[in-house]
């Protein structure tokens, strides 16, 4: 295997239905870490939780307990569990153990694209928190497989099994597949063409032989799905509910290599005469679904997406007014309105945000990325603010680019009331960005701060719930690196790793307020910014 490719090998572990008994699971992980080394994710489909009382729960929720490994599970297939997962969109339910959401696309560091959908089969709408609906199924579906390049994704979750699964395959067992599961993910799974699909809820252990996904003869050759159904965690018989496996991103493959068919293929089971038909009439005609939310960044030119807001819809009788932003319940030196802003310093201001020079910068052009309103962490943002962040963020990126500079982005949410975005250059000619990524590391090792790396795609919103303390640093190839603030941290710690000799060479800048200068220079510098910004300001296209 090229090095190239070895580096983007993703070890996955994925689990049934755990039921609640997180920690027989996570000692059977730790077991297996040991014995083969460290993998990357865990990925659990069916009933996360069970019946069980919360004791155990409760461990891990509160800390005392912690999973070895990121994992990430889908929600709720019945009333009772509903409770434990309270947004719709995915969130943290404990360390190292998040909610992936409703349905949507999650991208892993290495490029992996795992496609899920939460809940089981309901064909009325409108459908409780614990299933999705043949609009929920078509809008994934609309979203992933309308573009012309689309050849498939890496993995699907599903808790539910797809219904003929076992048509031209090996025995399924005692599950019937012509009766039992899902005609909706069946549906999901011919469009999607995952390379896995992994299932659960039947307690038992099934792991398809790998079905073609093209016509022989009338169409080109396309890469196979092994579909592999788990059963539920500490079962008595002993039957398989954990499965470990080694894939690199399909977008990195070579074609030829990832077409190739293993000598086992069988026949698509979903294509079976009058089958497909009726699997297709329990899904609706593709419908724009604006409110479908995704883990992670589904496009990866960052297009706008388009907002739900009806700002897109010229001919809406009744537009949304705008939200005003919130106000703080002080003097806050950071809100635009405020009169304790130093204006001067405000070089750009766009709808939502604002960029303004740094106070005692480490470099002249160090610049801060500010919401107008009162927000105290990248967590709390609304949707249109963050867009408008990501909008400032690329923009800035190119403007230094073109200066020969590449930036690091750097929020600490830690003794601090107002977001501030910091924005530092950094020469080309200095250093590279593995050699950033080191110093920050290094740094990080030596005063026992666990820097973590999270998924490049990942959006900070599901790693961290608003309230919780957090330092997290941006690099401009998009690699993230989070720490999640547990009792003290250093105030200046990005600085001080920017001004490090390994960067920036710059040792006596790290404390901004050894890096002071007049007024009438901050003046200087924010008109020769605004000046060189000019040619970038998006804000002028409105």
């Amino acid at each position: 295997m090229e090095a190239s490719l070895f580096l983007s090998l993703s070890c996955v572990l994925a689990c049934g239905d755990v039921e609640g008994k997180f920690d027989i699971l996570f000692n059977r992980v730790r077991a297996i870490q040991k014995k083969s080394g460290n993998f990357d994710l865990l990925l659990c489909v069916g009933n996360f939780f069970g019946s069980t009382p919360d004791a155990e729960w409760e461990e891990y929720k509160t800390g005392i307990k912690k999973a070895p490994i990121q994992t990430y599970v889908l929600g709720a297939n019945n009333q009772e569990t509903v409770k434990y997962f309270q947004d719709a969109d995915g969130c943290e339910l404990a360390e190292n153990i998040t909610y992936l959401g409703r349905k949507g696309i999650f991208t892993g560091s290495s490029g992996l694209q795992i496609v899920y959908l939460s809940g089981t089969e309901s064909l009325n709408e409108p459908v409780p928190g614990y299933n999705f609906s043949p609009k929920d199924v078509s809008s994934l579906r609309t979203m992933l497989c309308t573009t012309s390049q689309f050849k498939g994704v890496d993995i699907l979750l599903t808790s539910p099994w797809p219904k003929y699964v076992g048509n031209f395959g090996n025995s399924s067992g005692e599950v019937d597949t012509k009766k039992c599961g899902s005609a909706l993910v069946s549906s999901l799974a011919m469009g999607l063409k995952p390379r896995y699909h992994f299932a659960a809820l039947e307690k038992t252990y099934y792991e398809r032989l790998p079905y073609r996904n093209h016509i022989v003869l009338q169409e080109n050759a396309q890469h196979a799905t092994r579909f592999i159904a788990l059963a539920n965690v500490g079962n008595p018989e002993k039957k398989k509910y954990l499965y470990a496996f080694s894939i690199v991103p399909m977008k990195l493959m070579d074609a030829a290599e990832l077409v190739k068919q293993p000598p086992d293929v069988t026949e698509n089971p979903y294509r079976k005469s009058g089958q497909e038909a009726s699997i297709g009439k329990q899904i609706p005609a593709p419908v724009e679904e604006s409110a479908c939310q995704f883990f992670f960044d589904l496009n990866e030119k960052r297009g706008r997406k388009r907002s739900s807001t009806g700002r897109d819809n010229k001919s809406s009788p009744h537009p949304k007014q705008p939200r005003k932003p919130p106000q703080p319940p002080g003097p806050c030196w950071f809100c635009l309105a405020s009169p304790e802003v130093e204006k001067h310093l405000v070089v750009n201001i766009g709808t939502h945000c604002y960029l303004a020079l740094a106070k005692g910068g480490l470099s002249d052009d160090h610049v801060l990325i500010l919401p107008i309103g009162h927000y105290q962490s990248v967590v709390e943002l609304s949707a249109e603010v963050v867009e408008e962040v990501e909008k400032y963020k690329a923009t800035l990126r190119r403007f230094f680019k073109s200066r020969g500079k590449r930036c690091v982005v750097f929020e600490r949410n830690y003794k601090s009331h107002h977001l501030q975005l910091q924005v530092i250059p950094v020469p080309v000619s200095c250093c590279a960005t593995d050699d950033i990524k080191d110093a920050f590391i290094t740094q990080a090792q030596e005063q026992q701060i666990e820097l973590l790396e999270i998924p490049e795609h990942s959006d900070i919103k599901q790693i961290a719930q608003p309230g919780t303390a957090y330092f997290y640093v941006e690099l401009d190839t998009g690699e993230k690196l989070f720490h999640r603030i547990k009792k003290n941290f250093p105030l200046q710690f990005g600085r001080e790793v920017l001004a490090s000799e390994a960067i920036l060479n710059i040792p006596g800048k790290s404390d901004w307020r050894q890096c002071q200068i007049s007024k009438e220079d901050e003046e200087t510098l924010a008109r020769r910014f605004r000046k060189d910004f000019e040619p970038y300001d998006f804000t002028l296209d409105d």
